[in-house]
């Protein structure tokens, strides 16, 4: 399942259990654009997408300077970060390494 971050959802609730990939992005980004099929193929994991104009605030929370970043969470504790274009099998590889 893919979950667009909404302001009145609680970034830290959402991702407090479980396994989650969070996918900080801006609509006006090539290789996030690129990067849209490619998590729509995850169905090993829930994904929740954080426009990082409209959260800039945790954007910055979490060192985003480069996008499409991939944050790979598990139990709310950040365990692997990707930057860049990802292909499935890659972001298999990083999912299996944590889960």
């Amino acid at each position: 399942m893919i979950k667009h971050l909404d302001k009145a959802d609680d970034f830290y609730a959402l991702i407090k259990e479980g396994t989650y990939i969070v996918d900080f992005y801006a609509d006006w980004c090539g290789p996030c654009k690129m990067l849209i099929p490619v998590l729509d193929e995850v169905d090993f994991c829930d994904i929740i997408k954080v426009n990082v104009d409209e959260h800039e605030e945790l954007a910055r929370k979490f060192g985003i300077m480069s996008i499409p970043t991939l944050i790979f969470f598990k139990d709310g504790i950040e365990h692997e970060r990707e930057i860049g274009y990802r292909g499935i099998d890659e972001i298999k590889k990083t999912y299996n390494s944590i889960k």
